[in-house]
């Protein structure tokens, strides 16, 4: 199991001025960090993740898919080829960084929506959108997360059961999807339950307190989720995902209007001591 960290908390495009942000992380004791994939090249990448190996830092990509002609569920096959080629480009960086794990909403783009749930051709589409993508992530030891976000961020994708179900219909050893507390605290009955129903489709899992603020300060009982990721056989990453308001455009995309901690430091102490601490009592 290794324990990561999201730098979303301070920058959309990771660059050298943020290592000191990274060595601070790794003094803190976490294992890795999760790097946004949301502009650069693959050079840009590849240079971080030889710094990031050469300190022993693992990592794992984030990404999200962005419109503008690529929607992997679109009736137009030119809107749905470009979002396999926006995927691919999303597994090359991940495969630059030396990270492990391509994760994020790659379904759909954020903010978009019909007017009704998912249709049977949708699912169908990312489906066979996902799979090509799955293959293509496999040649370069890669492992997918798609990640279901709540109703009021999307429309295809919501439930753990939905998830489990496109999992299993992309049906690729390399593809999973991404659990994450904070779009589960909302949807799901019981973000617990939900564990060891789906654990066999679970490749990744997000640390989110129910505000996006410092894990264990509000009301999700992340205890008892470190018992049913222990006792369900979880040896991947967990990985906190905070947002803060530092950047105007990202706080207004995650509806962060007021400050949700005092300093970023008490998002990173407290949520690996919690982590940490949780784990070895679960």
């Amino acid at each position: 199991m290794k324990l990561g960290f999201n730098m979303l908390l301070w920058a959309t495009h990771v660059t050298d001025a943020h290592w000191p942000i990274i060595e601070k992380l790794r003094a803190t004791g976490y294992d890795g960090v999760e790097i946004p994939l949301f502009e650069g090249d693959v050079g840009h990448y590849e240079k971080l993740g030889r710094r990031l190996a050469a300190a022993g830092i693992f990592c794992s990509g984030i990404g999200v898919m962005p419109g503008g002609g690529k929607n992997a569920l679109s009736p137009d096959k030119a809107e749905r080829d470009a979002a396999l080629a926006h995927i691919k480009w999303l597994i090359d960086c991940t495969a630059a960084l030396g990270g492990d794990i391509a994760a994020g909403p790659f379904h759909q783009p954020l903010g978009e929506f019909s007017g009704a749930g998912p249709t049977a051709d949708e699912v169908a589409r990312c489906v066979e959108v996902h799979k090509a993508a799955a293959q293509y992530a496999a040649r370069q030891g890669i492992t997918l997360a798609v990640e279901p976000l709540n109703r009021f961020e999307c429309y295809f994708l919501n439930t753990a059961g939905q998830a489990a179900e496109l999992v299993k219909r992309v049906d690729e050893p390399n593809y999973g999807y991404l659990y994450d507390t904070f779009h589960f605290n909302i949807e799901e009955n019981s973000i617990t339950d939900v564990i060891p129903a789906t654990i066999g489709q679970i490749s990744h899992v997000h640390i989110s307190e129910n505000n996006r603020g410092v894990p264990g300060a509000g009301h999700i009982d992340f205890q008892s989720v470190f018992k049913a990721l222990k006792s369900s056989g979880w040896d991947g990453w967990m990985t906190i995902e905070a947002f803060g308001s530092a950047l105007p455009d990202l706080a207004a995309a995650t509806k962060i209007w007021r400050p949700l901690f005092a300093r970023p430091e008490d998002v990173y102490e407290k949520g690996y001591a919690l982590m940490r601490s949780g784990w070895a009592r679960a």
